[in-house]
């Protein structure tokens, strides 16, 4: 079985901030590939294009693929079950791709992880190093907008997600924090893990956020 080259999703769409994203989206070599090289940016390029217009994919998820053969090989998090069955059907779709290997992983259904999830997100995006890095530059409830929000208040924050770019991806699993996405350095990086640490509920973390120019860190998963 060839290798899976390994391509992250993170879209480059930097919205007017300062940052330099150019996310790396072959990190591993692949030997087994089923389409020319002109044929895999192709296929790259609409993968990236689809799964970072899902509607549901947001602040609280991260989705990685590879490619083997003709196969996509979709990983990361969703907080969300839909959006691991939409990433896989949106997917399929694009030609040229004869399958999908699903291996998203569903967060737990969680009252005390969408706690979490809102705590870090204040702690981050309120940040005066971080706001920047996001387009509403600022608390949870200015994201969120005003007015009712039925499905936050019905299911959690997890239900309900603040929409829109994000360079700062927050993974939550049983308390325990990821950081993924991309920061314009090592200070900001390491500001994001403070922040996260002081939030209330939160266990662990773990920063795996890229700066920027820097070589990628290895698969978190």
């Amino acid at each position: 079985m060839g290798r899976i080259r390994c391509l992250n999703v993170a879209a480059a769409v930097l919205l007017g901030l300062s940052v330099s994203v150019t996310p790396t989206f072959a990190q591993n070599a692949q030997s087994g590939s089923g389409w020319s090289q002109e044929e895999t940016q192709n296929i790259v390029q609409q993968v990236r294009q689809k799964i970072s217009s899902l509607p549901d994919y947001a602040v609280f998820d991260w989705i990685t693929f590879g490619i083997h053969d003709k196969t996509i090989v979709l990983k990361g998090y969703a907080s969300r079950p839909m959006l691991k069955d939409e990433a896989a059907r949106v997917v399929k779709d694009i030609k040229g791709v004869e399958s999908v290997d699903n291996k998203i992983e569903v967060l737990p259904n969680s009252p005390n992880d969408d706690r979490v999830r809102a705590a870090v997100y204040n702690r981050i995006y309120t940040s005066s190093a971080l706001r920047r890095y996001n387009a509403n530059a600022g608390s949870l409830g200015r994201a969120m907008g005003p007015g009712p929000r039925v499905a936050a208040m019905a299911g959690g924050i997890t239900a309900d997600p603040p929409l829109g770019y994000h360079a700062i991806h927050i993974i939550v699993k049983n308390g325990n924090v990821t950081l993924f996405g991309v920061v314009n350095s090592k200070s900001d990086a390491d500001i994001a893990t403070m922040q996260a640490n002081s939030a209330p509920g939160t266990f662990k973390v773990d920063n795996q956020l890229a700066v920027a120019g820097a070589p990628p860190k290895s698969e978190a998963k």
